[in-house]
């Protein structure tokens, strides 16, 4: 039995039934004696139908996912329900996206060899999916392992992060509820650790899709049966460059958000700024007073901004980074623990370039400030990293935002906005350390798809 608590007061929330050996192996042999079986297979329109009313049933549950979501993962009320929308809207997509999903023609007559022959291809399921996803976003993370699943008509069995298991468990509840039978869509929650191993690396899964720390998801990796593709989801320590012709006035709304956004849990959550010396003093006060202001409490409050950490280990665990970086030089900003999972927003000025809070994802309500005198310099400590998501800057001026976002070692670059920003449809991938493979609903469908080529001799 696993217990899952509040994540701001550790108070009781309810248990789950846990699985065992015995109920994986149950799980996986029905996901793909499914597959197996093409007569099974679900058509187009049973699983545009099944996501339609999936959404609607998500919709009338909004209140209940969005609490949930605050409760267990601790994520303030209001970003909750911005999260459940965004998973609504993300089933929808998947909806959508059936409507223009299909195969291709391929060119033939092109040689001798190839005349009197037409050629095309078809769409396929990959097979059994082995879904591992992350605690900071419980509803919209597992939509975007599921739902992509749901509409190429994939198998698949999901393991949600434990302490958040509970919004897995609902939504895959009102995935059945809309129509799907039971072995097409299965949760998964180990107690045993060597279980997720032995889930994400049986040879009967076809495609694994990996959101959680690059230490796990890289070992995972090299464990995969052969054939078994995959795609993973780690984070980074996300870089921002405030050129001397920023707008400091419209800049530090949005990278107050980015960077304390659910007390920073977020894998392009702003980490490191980088201000040009010439407003690096202004820039400082006026961040410094508006971070000041984030109220910091009870997630099922209207009024809070940023909630606790996953755990107190977590907060113990930044607390003594901050700590680390002060006593290596850096100017402190707040960071006092005001619980045994909140802590209040800090900002670092100037840690040392070696710092653990300089150089790893820090994964908690912490930005760090450094300055520069060039652009050349700012981008070389931007990029360098082993690991490179999603990075911004700031300017007004034409010429540097196009410089930089050529030179800028990120799968994205924002200019004058924060690096979390994300939208479900777009592509979404860490580079290098950060991640394999692409994310985001429609290339999430894509990854779990095969092509098959059909070669007609007319």
């Amino acid at each position: 039995m696993i217990e899952i608590v509040q994540a701001y007061d550790r108070k009781h929330v309810a248990d789950v039934q846990s699985d065992d050996a015995a109920a994986l192996e149950k799980k996986l042999s029905s996901a793909f004696k499914l597959f197996k079986d093409r007569g099974s297979w679900l058509k187009p329109h049973q699983r545009l139908d099944m996501l339609h009313k999936l959404a609607a049933l998500m919709q009338e549950r909004r209140e209940k996912f969005g609490r949930l979501i605050a409760q267990e993962g601790g994520k303030p009320l209001t970003d909750a329900l911005v999260e459940t929308d965004r998973a609504i809207d993300g089933v929808r997509a998947a909806a959508d996206l059936l409507r223009t999903r299909g195969g291709r023609e391929i060119p033939m007559g092109l040689t001798a060899a190839s005349t009197n022959r037409r050629a095309w291809t078809l769409v396929e399921p990959i097979g059994v999916v082995a879904a591992i996803s992350a605690f900071n976003h419980p509803l919209n993370l597992v939509v975007h392992q599921i739902a992509p699943a749901i509409a190429t008509g994939c198998p698949i069995i999901i393991k949600p992060a434990t302490a958040t298991s509970l919004n897995c468990i609902e939504f895959v509840k009102l995935v059945h509820e809309a129509g799907m039978p039971e072995a097409w869509v299965q949760t998964f929650l180990p107690e045993e650790k060597g279980l997720s191993q032995a889930f994400a690396t049986d040879p009967r899964i076809a495609f694994l899709s990996f959101i959680g720390s690059a230490a796990v998801g890289w070992s995972l990796r090299s464990k995969l049966a052969p054939g078994t593709r995959c795609a993973l989801e780690h984070g980074g320590v996300a870089p921002v460059i405030i050129d001397r012709s920023a707008d400091i006035d419209k800049l530090i709304e949005p990278l107050a958000k980015g960077g304390y956004y659910h007390a920073g849990q977020v894998c392009v959550s702003v980490q490191r700024i980088y201000a040009h010396r010439s407003i690096m003093s202004e820039f400082t006060e006026l961040f410094k007073e508006r971070v000041n202001r984030l109220v910091v409490g009870d997630p099922l409050l209207a009024e809070t901004e940023v909630g606790p950490l996953i755990k107190p280990k977590e907060a113990d665990r930044v607390a003594t980074w901050i700590a680390e970086a002060v006593t290596s030089g850096a100017q402190k900003f707040g960071g006092e623990q005001l619980s045994p999972t909140t802590l209040k927003p800090c900002i670092l000025v100037e840690p040392p370039k070696s710092a653990k809070v300089s150089t790893h994802e820090v994964f908690g309500p912490l930005t760090c400030l450094y300055g520069f005198d060039s652009l050349d310099d700012a981008i070389a400590e931007a990029n360098s990293l082993p690991v490179a998501f999603q990075s911004s800057i700031f300017t007004q001026n034409l010429i540097t935002a196009l410089d930089a976002a050529e030179r800028l070692d990120a799968s994205a670059v924002m200019i004058n906005d924060h690096t979390a920003f994300r939208t479900d449809w777009m592509p979404f991938a860490g580079r290098r350390e950060s991640g394999y493979g692409i994310g985001g609903i429609p290339y999430t469908m894509h990854e779990m798809s095969s092509e098959k080529m059909v070669v007609f001799h007319t």
